[in-house]
């Protein structure tokens, strides 16, 4: 926003407030006068004035940074830096001003945009008080904190700290914020009875479930409960490295505590539903009320810039060191789960809610003992790398709008990565021109248990015409011979069970008579265009498949833009072609 020198320090404010109520941003004075008008510049302007002229519109609830520049031509502009206010800011006379990119415009009641929403979690309930605090829950917090210079105050003034206390009707109030992380049970029940999580356990991957437990404790509290009731139920399988052994746990709890502390940050608190937490034999779903904030997708959730729905509860549980402040931790628990051999974490976004999936049992030990070697002598092994190593380990080819939908870039900002990886020997590229596609490097596939040599096989089509279809052939092995399989369930080492009892659909690995990998994806084609849509469960049956394996030909195919899905987990989700039928 540009102003002009003749503004006064208190139009400059009412700007300043209309930009705060929008989305933030900078204010510039003077830059009008660039090239010279007798001498006049924003130096004349003290920046004292202009802050003390904003805190006085603002109520002193906007703190803004201003600072003097000199440009080359030796004119002074003045710059207001302005946050995005975290509530809607009124003036002193009750009008609320907010700026649409052009105008200061009146914002009206009932119209949301542009003024920034309402934090929840600051509100201060008209009936709570210090009394509803627990203070072995205050203790809780203070012990997270220990680190932060608060920690050393009284708790009074070590919540006023936080922000968790505030002056209200005349005392001190703890806000929602404060009731979440330390509040009494009876608080809990009374101001934000959604505050609740419900842990089911299955032992078999179906809608029924053998134990349910319904938590409503503080955040801190809860996390810790919820930590072991997964964990008793957790297993791990040791990899060996050299002479080190990875343990390979089915939910690694730095993933799974940074999901669920994601869910009770970032849920919508003005809804009335609940944090489901779904435990089956071979993944994780939590379901959080609220859907994504911000223009945040599951297509674009690694990249997008992070958005707080609640930043009060967001900023203390960061402070506390609880939660990653700098928007992390999405990229953590991808990071994770790759370096572990499994799939990344699925998203599928609602209108009213966000359900994330963290697949476990099923890794790839390969894969696990490739990066824990490498990293050694690539400490430049980034998640993008691990992203694009995943998706050609698992497809075995892949062109570049592929890899860039699984990189969540644009397609255009890919080349410098592909570059990277092909000078340090982890992928090559075949083709020319729109039929380039990447594959892994000889000694990392070999590493992986990937090998593969193409070949071009004769075959007829349906016309008599003679066409040239690429095959895939593992490296080794006879014509006719299947690819052995790395990606595996491996016994846990808690619950062994006998090899014979394994079936093949257990152990993931395809039979010498099954059908390939391109035949499977012939099939689920078919089976979507005859019916009208393909399910897991009509995978499994008609290829015999495990429930993971049919998974991830049907997430392939989805991320082709061959197909489309509709509803969520193994047993609800349909695919349909992606232009319809025929």
């Amino acid at each position: 926003m540009h102003l002009p020198l003749g503004v006064t320090p208190q139009e400059l404010a009412r700007h300043a407030v209309g930009l705060a109520n929008a989305r933030g941003g900078s204010v510039v004075v003077g830059a009008d006068l660039v090239g010279g008008h007798g001498g006049r510049d924003a130096g004349e302007l003290h920046p004292l004035m202009i802050t003390h002229a904003i805190f006085e519109l603002s109520g002193g609830r906007l703190t803004v940074n201003v600072q003097h520049h000199r440009l080359p031509g030796g004119t002074q502009v003045l710059t207001v830096f302005v946050p995005q206010a975290p509530y809607v800011l009124a003036a002193p006379d009750g009008a609320v001003l907010a700026w649409d990119g052009a105008h200061l415009v009146p914002v009206l009641p009932g119209t949301g945009e542009p003024v920034a929403d309402q934090d929840y979690t600051a509100v201060v309930p008209p009936d709570a008080s210090l009394a509803d605090l627990d203070p072995a829950e205050v203790g809780r917090l203070r012990l997270l904190g220990r680190r932060i210079d608060a920690a050393n105050l009284p708790d009074l003034d070590f919540l006023r700290e936080l922000g968790l206390l505030v002056p209200s009707g005349g005392a001190l109030r703890p806000t929602l914020a404060a009731i979440l992380l330390a509040g009494t049970g009876a608080a809990l029940r009374a101001h934000v009875p959604q505050a609740e999580v419900c842990y089911f356990h299955h032992q078999t991957n179906d809608v029924e479930f053998q134990f349910r437990e319904d938590l409503r404790r503080p955040l801190p509290s809860l996390l810790l409960r919820l930590s072991e009731l997964i964990q008793a139920r957790n297993r791990f399988t040791p990899v060996q490295v050299g002479l080190f052994r990875v343990e390979v746990w089915d939910h690694d709890e730095s993933v799974y505590r940074e999901a669920l502390l994601n869910a009770l940050t970032h849920r919508d608190y003005t809804l009335r539903d609940v944090v489901h937490v779904h435990h089956y034999p071979d993944r994780l779903e939590i379901m959080s009320p609220g859907g994504f904030s911000g223009g945040i997708t599951p297509g674009n959730i690694l990249r997008h810039q992070p958005k707080r729905r609640n930043p009060l509860l967001a900023g203390v549980l960061a402070r506390l060191g609880l939660v990653e402040q700098a928007g992390v931790g999405v990229d953590k628990m991808f990071s994770l789960m790759l370096r572990h051999g499994k799939e990344p974490p699925e998203y599928v976004n609602y209108p009213d809610a966000v359900t994330l999936t963290l697949y476990g049992s099923a890794f790839d030990s390969d894969f696990v003992r490739f990066v824990a070697r490498k990293q050694e002598e690539l400490p430049q092994l980034s998640l993008d790398m691990l992203i694009v190593l995943s998706v050609l380990a698992r497809e075995g080819e892949a062109p570049r709008a592929v890899l860039a939908r699984a990189l969540q870039l644009p397609e255009d900002r890919t080349p410098r990565l592909l570059r990277q990886m092909e000078d340090l020997g982890l992928i090559v590229r075949a083709g020319v021109g729109r039929g380039i596609a990447y594959h892994l490097a000889p000694e990392v596939g070999q590493a992986l248990g990937r090998e593969r040599r193409r070949r071009l096989a004769v075959v007829p089509d349906q016309e008599g015409e003679v066409t040239e279809r690429p095959t895939l052939l593992a490296s080794g092995n006879g014509p006719g011979q299947p690819a052995p399989s790395a990606m595996r369930e491996p016994e846990p080492s808690q619950s062994p069970e006998s090899a014979p009892a394994r079936s093949r659909a257990q152990t993931g690995t395809l039979s010498a008579s099954g059908p390939t990998q391109s035949e499977v994806r012939a099939i689920a084609l078919a089976l979507a265009r005859e019916r009208g849509q393909v399910r897991n469960a009509d995978l499994r049956e008609v290829c015999g498949l495990s429930a993971q394996q049919s998974w991830r030909v049907l997430r392939g195919l989805v991320d082709a833009g061959r197909l489309v899905r509709r509803g969520s987990g193994t047993r609800g989700a349909a695919y349909e072609l992606a232009g319809g039928p025929g």
